[in-house]
Parts: C-alpha cells; sequence; structure tokens
C-alpha cells in the first residue's frame, strides 16, 4: 500500500518554515505519511496570490515582534535560530531541485537551513553552496552550473506555478489531500485532523 503524501511547501527565505521542518517529517512518520518537500519562490507566490504589501523587514514594528517571537519558537523546539546576512534564497531553492534528483532532497533541506537560520550564514553565498556540494559528495562546480542553468530556472518557475495552483500563499503550507494549514502555529490543528483519522 503506498504511503500518503503530505506535501511541505518552502523558500530557504523562511524562518517559519525552517520552524516547521523540525517537526513536520517526524509528523510524517508518526502518522505513516511521505513527507514530499516542495519549493517555490515565496516573494512570486505573495504577489501571484495580490498580496502586494511591504515585506516584513520593512517594518520595523512587525520585525521587531516578529525576531521576538521566532526567538520563542526556537526555545520551544530546542533548536538555534540566527538571522542570515541576506534572505535572496534563490540559489538555495534551485540546489534543492538538484539535490532533490538524487534522493539527497530531505537532508539537503536540513543541512542548508542548520547552516542559514541555525547559524546565519547567508544563503546567497557561493561558499556556502560550495560547502554543501562537498558535504553531498558532488562537484561544487557542476551545482553552481546547474544552479545557473535555463533546465534550473525553467524547473523553479514551474514548482512556483504549482505551489500556486495548490493555492499556496504563504510559508510555510502543508497540504493532505484536500486540506490546508498554512503557517508554524497550525501544526498542532494538522496533527490532531491526523490523530482523527484525515
Amino acid at each position: 500500500m503506498t504511503a500518503r503524501q503530505l506535501d511541505f511547501y518552502f523558500d530557504f527565505m523562511s524562518p517559519f518554515a525552517y520552524l516547521a521542518f523540525q517537526k513536520v517529517p517526524q509528523i510524517c512518520k508518526a502518522h505513516r505519511l511521505e513527507f514530499c518537500p516542495r519549493v517555490a519562490n515565496l516573494p512570486k507566490l505573495k504577489l501571484m496570490a495580490g498580496n502586494t504589501g511591504p515585506s516584513n523587514v520593512t517594518i520595523p514594528l512587525k520585525i521587531r515582534y516578529l525576531r521576538k517571537d521566532l526567538d520563542r519558537w526556537a526555545e520551544k523546539y530546542g533548536v538555534p535560530l540566527a538571522f542570515p546576512k541576506s534572505l535572496a534564497s534563490e540559489a538555495l531553492n534551485k540546489a534543492f531541485l538538484f539535490a532533490a534528483d538524487k534522493g539527497e532532497g530531505e537532508a539537503f533541506i536540513r543541512d542548508a537551513w542548520n547552516r542559514v537560520w541555525g547559524e546565519g550564514d547567508d544563503p546567497a553565498d557561493p561558499a556556502l553552496l560550495a560547502d554543501l556540494a562537498k558535504r553531498f559528495g558532488w562537484s561544487p562546480e557542476t551545482l553552481s552550473a546547474w544552479v545557473e542553468s535555463k533546465d534550473a530556472a525553467d524547473r523553479y518557475e514551474v514548482s512556483t506555478q504549482a505551489a500556486h495552483d495548490a493555492g499556496v500563499f504563504g510559508m510555510p503550507t502543508m497540504i493532505l489531500g484536500d486540506e490546508m494549514w498554512w503557517g508554524n502555529d497550525r501544526l498542532d490543528f494538522m496533527e490532531e485532523a491526523l490523530r482523527r483519522g484525515l
């Protein structure tokens, strides 16, 4: 019998997706679901959904609160959280597609997020991409060339459109069948639904 799949939509720029990732794979295992990470371009998704407002980082009152809130969640989960030098996640997002093709998608997410939101490394730093490539036994030059390729750009575009078509407008979003949950703070609702036999 094939396991049902839970789609986990993420962008490496999202700290709340980083936090949710600390729990969602284990929730999937507990409920015999296949964990299926799906990468997408979060800023573009917001625009596709009609969200043209300013980003959180440009609103001082909001970002001050969000930093506190993120610290609370990180403490609750027992994980480090450090703001990276930038939120330019496109290269890492594309690199995930390369990793997924090699059967290393979940491990790549974990290692990349540990570096970006766990340690505060800049996701746009080519040295980070090279370090991750070496960790998985890939040629840094091969990974870098693929990330810059038309194939990567096309795949990323398709992945983002698929997320929009699925109704995704923010990160993280978890979808199981016809049910959707948006946000790290909705994991309890998701688990309740799973316990009820969803």
